[in-house]
């Protein structure tokens, strides 16, 4: 059994986003509460802890353990719940260690959907934001914070070195298979995002759950939004085609409201309530599997 601190290196999932918004500050951020800069001020700003997050993410995120983890989750066979019941769960991973809030993961995804929202974007894409995140319950389900959180890079080729902490997949047993270890391993040029399998997170599981409801610029977003090495430094346009491309217009959009919407100020759910609860009745099932 793995001890607790390979499991959860981190204080909370938080420290993850934390570690986003110092590696892409963006001067033109939707939060105005506070500055960017402001954002996850412990004492101590090294991050020792993130640094171990990604050294456990990089060995650990192999082919056969994405595979396995597609094979234990996408039969959605753990839990059937109402999505409002599914937020009370999603509340279990609240933490008092975080600096920033109070607020619960509920508040939290109602922040980046009211960001949406008051930008008149459609409607789906306000549920994106309600639901983005929903796929952190992974953690409740017993697993540990390197396969819910963090940076995604496509698994089964050789791993990008704009991805974060690079020097850590030298430890990882697809680094030296030369089946995966080559610019496209198993993928051919070109072939498209769709053929590809990502390291196993909250975000793959969310466009897993979602895929059959919400437009498909949205399950871009819901799929892809971890991809900092492709959104952010396009390290892997040798795997993605023109459809990619295009739907990536989208997930550029959805980026900020994901990394610069939280602020100390919580939501009116009362007063939210009827529009929320209206808008999961449109697009969702009266029930969800997880």
């Amino acid at each position: 059994m793995k001890p607790q601190a390979e499991i959860n290196p981190l204080a909370n999932l938080d420290e993850w986003e934390d570690d986003l918004l110092r590696r892409y500050p963006d001067p033109e951020a939707i939060a105005n509460e506070k500055s960017v800069e402001e954002y996850r001020n412990y004492d101590n700003p090294q991050r020792d802890t993130v640094k171990e997050f990604y050294r456990l993410n990089h060995t650990y995120q192999t082919y056969d353990f994405v595979k396995q983890k597609q094979k234990d989750y996408l039969a959605f066979n753990r839990k059937e719940m109402p999505i409002w019941d599914a937020f009370t769960f999603l509340n279990q991973l609240v933490d008092d260690s975080d600096p920033d809030t109070d607020l619960d993961q509920l508040q939290h995804l109602l922040q980046t959907s009211e960001a949406i929202r008051r930008d008149g974007h459609p409607d789906w894409f306000v549920l994106v934001g309600l639901v983005h995140d929903m796929g952190k319950v992974l953690c409740l389900f017993g697993e540990p914070q390197w396969a819910v959180v963090g940076d995604t890079f496509p698994v089964g080729c050789a791993h990008s070195d704009k991805i974060v902490f690079p020097e850590f997949f030298s430890a990882n047993p697809d680094h030296t298979n030369p089946q995966y270890n080559t610019k496209h391993g198993i993928y051919t040029p070109g072939c498209g995002l769709r053929n590809v399998d990502m390291s196993w997170g909250h975000d793959e599981y969310v466009y897993q759950m979602m895929k059959d409801y919400i437009p498909e610029p949205g399950l871009y977003m819901l799929r892809y939004h971890s991809f900092y090495a492709q959104h952010r430094e396009h390290a892997y346009e040798h795997l993605l085609d023109d459809h990619d491309r295009e739907m990536f217009k989208w997930v550029d959009l959805f980026n900020p409201y994901d990394l610069y919407s939280k602020n100390p100020n919580p939501p009116d759910w009362k007063e939210l309530k009827p529009y929320y609860e209206d808008l999961v009745a449109k697009y969702l099932p009266a029930t969800l599997k997880f």
